[in-house]
């Protein structure tokens, strides 16, 4: 739980009309999170237990949950996301248990889950060796998780072509160029940072992978 000593994401936090705006804009591109649906089902087995950390408004993981007899759960630190999101998959007709909490310290028992995943989210954790630490806590022996997000190294025309192909409308465009420019690339990390992050923490490494404007990180316990 956040307290005054500890902060649990950099910057704003993503609530109110803010999550609402993100959760309008961001249901534009369920085509990816469909596809990434299509394949996080492939390599969990019917009756896995897969947590997503900061599923904003959970789309991800209402997608995942059509493709299969999964128990899922999501943890976001925003409580309109855990709103948002919850509201989601009742119109979707599937379970997930939504809650809000810090992802440096997830309410979860030790050895829950078969898989983590956490999309477009990492570069915003106040504490990453430690929430990569509780990924391993919660994880069971031979699990692994799934980071994917922004890499360091992504240049801004790589990023206007990511959102030409978004069809966002210009004025949406103009505004994710600007928090792209202003406020994500220089949270987010490179490739040799990721690997002493994890290095550091109790995986011992990481798997890095380039994907379009981001990477694949790969935490196997």
């Amino acid at each position: 739980m956040q307290t005054s000593q500890h902060k649990a994401y950099k910057g704003v936090g993503m609530e109110g009309r803010l999550a609402t705006w993100y959760a309008r804009n961001t249901a534009k591109d369920m085509a990816e999170f469909r596809a990434l649906a299509d394949r996080l089902a492939k390599e969990v087995r019917s009756g896995s237990h897969v947590l997503e950390v900061a599923p904003g408004p959970g789309y991800l993981s209402v997608e995942l949950a059509k493709r299969g007899r999964y128990e899922i759960a999501g943890l976001d630190i925003s409580r309109t996301f855990v709103t948002i999101a919850t509201e989601n998959a009742r119109k979707a007709s599937v379970e997930i248990d939504f809650r809000q909490g810090d992802a440096s310290a997830m309410p979860f028992a030790d050895e829950a889950f078969d898989l983590i995943v956490c999309r477009a989210a990492f570069k915003n954790f106040a504490n990453p060796v430690e929430a990569m630490n509780e990924m391993h806590r919660v994880l069971k022996p031979g699990a692994h998780a799934l980071i994917i997000d922004l890499r360091k190294d992504v240049s801004m025309g790589e990023i206007n072509t990511y959102v030409k192909n978004a069809d966002l409308g210009w004025m949406n465009s103009w505004i994710y160029k600007l928090t792209f420019r202003c406020m994500l690339i220089p949270r987010a990390y490179s490739n040799e940072q990721f690997r002493e992050m994890a290095s550091r923490s109790r995986f011992g490494g990481a798997e890095v992978a380039e994907s379009g404007i981001g990477f694949e990180i790969t935490l196997r316990k």
